[in-house]
Formats: C-alpha cells, structure tokens, sequence
C-alpha cells in the first residue's frame, strides 16, 4: 500500500475548495466544499451525544437514501442548540450548494464546528457558496482541510491506495479534531473519498468497523460533542469489481479504510489541545472484549494517568488503581503491565526501583505503549490517550473569547 498526503481530492473524479466567508475573523478560511463529479453510494456515522447539531439530523435524514455527490462544511459555528432555525439554515446550506450543481437536495450534506449556542450567519453562507463552487479543484483539498479547522494547530489529510479486483483503489480523507474527543465520537469531522465501486450496505459496513477501531478508539479529554460525523463518499470511477458485503475484496477495502482512518485519528490525537504525548493502550487478556475496552478506557480516561502522562511522572501505581476501578472483575495477582518493552508489574506488584528507572525513561518520550494483560482469557482492546497539560486548560478556559 502506498501513503500519500493530498487528501480527499487523490481518488479519480473529486474536487473540494476552501474559502473564508464570514464566520471567521477575516482572512481565515471557514468554509469548505467536497464534491464528486457523479454521485455515488455515502455511508456514515454520526456522536451518540444526545443533544445533536442541525448538520447531524439534516445528513441522517439524507443518508436514508444512500447516495451522495457533494459535501458543505463551514467552521466556527457549531449549529448546535439552535432549535428549529439551526435546521432550517443547515438545509439552506444544503439547498445553496443543490441548486449550484442542479443536484437533487438529499445529494448534498452538512457539517458544523465550532462554538455551540450561536445563530448560523446562513445569509453569509450562502453569499460564498458560489465562489467556493467556482472554485472547486482537484488542487482545492488541502484549503478544504484547512476551512474546516477550529482550535487545530494543522490540517489532517491521508491517502491511501492499492489494487482491488486488478484495478487500483484509492481512499483520501480529511479531518478536524483537536479537543472534546472521546470514544463514540467527539467534537470531530472526518470526511473520506474513493473512487471505489461499492454497494452501499458494504460501504456503511466498512466504515462502522472502521469507526469502531480507529476514532472511537481516541480519547483526549473524555468529551464527546453534538456534531461529531464521519461520512465516506464512493463514485466507482475506480471501475473495478463492485464490491460486495462480505467478500475478499470487501476485507481488502475494509483495511484500506481503516489505515487512512486511523490515521486521521492518530493526527487528532497529536494535534489534540495542549498534547504534548500519545500513548497507546493495550489491554490483553480478558475475558470478553467489552472488559477489556472498559479497562483500557478506564486508563484512558484517567485525569491522574494523563497528568502523569505530562509530568513525565512514571507512577504506575496510578495505572493499576485505574485497572482496579473499572468494574471489570479481576484477580489482581494476575496482572502484569508493561511500558513498551519494560515490565513493572508482575502478579500485582511493583518488579522495583531498576524497572522504575527504565520507565521513567519511557515516559519521556513523545509516544509510547502501556501493555496491560489481565490473565484472565484472550480478548483485547486498545485505545488511544493523550496527556492533559497546562495548555488545555488554558485553550478551554478561553475557547469563546
């Protein structure tokens, strides 16, 4: 497989533009377009956040028929708590962007982000989008992930490709997440392209299992938000085999996907607000892999864990009180934990000071894995932290001004 950065306009037949518009402080783009030179077969997945943003309700209600071309995202507004006006500027997003491609209206879908609470400047919107078609361009990905940023410090973009049915595949992807994140989505966009030919129900299989081992596999600060969506947008101008439900070439795409998805994720990770570490949880040994998500969730989640994390404080003790706290039953004289290669617990207890001098080592580095096995069974779980550092709270305290 090949590794490429040009995002979501590298497979065949997409364009995307980026521009600022209004919402934003002048100068910085704020406003994006993805869109396909045909229509073709959309999946998505959407937060379990009860309190769900306009954008959220307006794409499941198109996703119903399964086809898609274009995608109008815009940045500093979250269209969130907004009541019935927030639905009716998200479909005249969507409408603006329809009667601009004289495309049907459930072809197109919206995405929000930023601050939650505020009227949508929907007539602003609607000024630019326009411009923002006539500028559209296999060129125009990377100012479409820059359009879509709020507190991110960089775009997040992937493309990946390899040969399915004898015809070669790609997948481009982009996406914003930089704070509220957390398993079951987070205050996140990610939108991913293919020139795939697929049928519908394996593309919405693909990208839940992709969700399930990639972005909701990410925790920065245990928040999840009310507009998080990922949504992948397939043409077939790759023309190969349509793929299937099920089949070989099913599980080839599905890897695919889930490379350049866990990528973006692992981007939102390092991008996180205030990170300065990433660190890998694996949890080994359970007995079922909902105990073993739970304890690796429940290490995750720590706020004593990912303070460490920061102080570079190698105090596993912390690690094992987040095990022990996790409601999955557990004998404690089975457990053994590992920072990377180093074992610092073995049947429950501290090996000693030479191994707490290589983990303090450990810990000093930008990323790393903590290894956790129960010794109780064969199921595993992994998830992804970050550390909690000043500056989140700093970014947080402030987000609004």
């Amino acid at each position: 497989m090949k590794r490429e950065t040009s995002g979501v306009t590298a497979p065949l037949g997409f364009e995307a533009a980026g521009m600022h518009c209004g919402i934003k402080k002048p100068g910085i783009l704020d406003l994006a377009l993805l869109v396909s030179t045909v229509s073709g077969p959309i999946a998505g997945v959407f937060t379990k956040n009860r309190v769900v943003a306009a954008p959220v309700i307006l794409d499941r209600r198109h996703l119903r028929q399964h086809h898609g071309r274009a995608i109008i995202i815009n940045s500093g507004n979250a269209n969130a708590c907004t009541g019935a006006q927030g639905l009716v500027a998200a479909t005249a997003m969507a409408s603006a962007v329809a009667q601009g491609l004289s495309i049907p209206l459930h072809h197109v879908f919206v995405g929000s982000t930023g601050v939650i609470g505020r009227v949508l400047p929907i007539d602003r919107i609607k000024a630019g989008i326009p411009t923002l078609i006539s500028r559209l361009s296999v060129r125009g990905g990377r100012r479409a992930a820059q359009a879509i940023l709020t507190t991110d410090r960089r775009t997040k973009t992937i493309a990946v490709r390899t040969k399915i049915g004898g015809r070669v595949v790609t997948i481009g992807g982009m996406a914003k997440g930089s704070g509220m994140i957390h398993p079951n989505m987070a205050t996140m966009l990610a939108y991913l392209t293919t020139d795939a030919a697929i049928a519908p129900s394996a593309l919405q299989r693909a990208l839940k299992s992709t969700v399930d081992q990639s972005f909701n596999c990410i925790t920065v600060d245990g928040d999840t938000s009310t507009n998080d969506t990922v949504l992948c947008l397939a043409n077939g101008l790759a023309n190969n085999p349509p793929i299937q439900l099920g089949t070989r070439h099913h599980r080839q795409f599905e890897q695919l996907l889930t490379e350049a998805s866990l990528a973006l994720a692992l981007a939102i990770c390092r991008d996180g607000e205030g990170v300065t570490k990433v660190v890998k949880i694996n949890v080994d040994g359970a007995t079922t892999a909902a105990a073993a998500k739970r304890v690796a969730a429940t290490i995750a989640t720590s706020n004593l864990v990912k303070t460490a994390l920061f102080g570079e404080d190698a105090n596993w003790g912390r690690v094992m009180g987040a095990i022990g706290r996790s409601g999955v039953p557990i004998n404690p004289h089975k457990v053994t934990v590992h920072f990377d290669n180093v074992v610092m617990v073995k049947q429950g207890m501290g090996v000693g000071l030479v191994a707490e001098r290589k983990i303090t080592r450990v810990f000093k580095q930008n990323e790393f894995t903590i290894s956790v096995n129960l010794g109780q069974g064969q199921a595993h779980a992994h998830m992804w932290t970050t550390d909690l550092s000043y500056d989140y709270v700093r970014i947080n305290a402030s987000y609004r001004s």
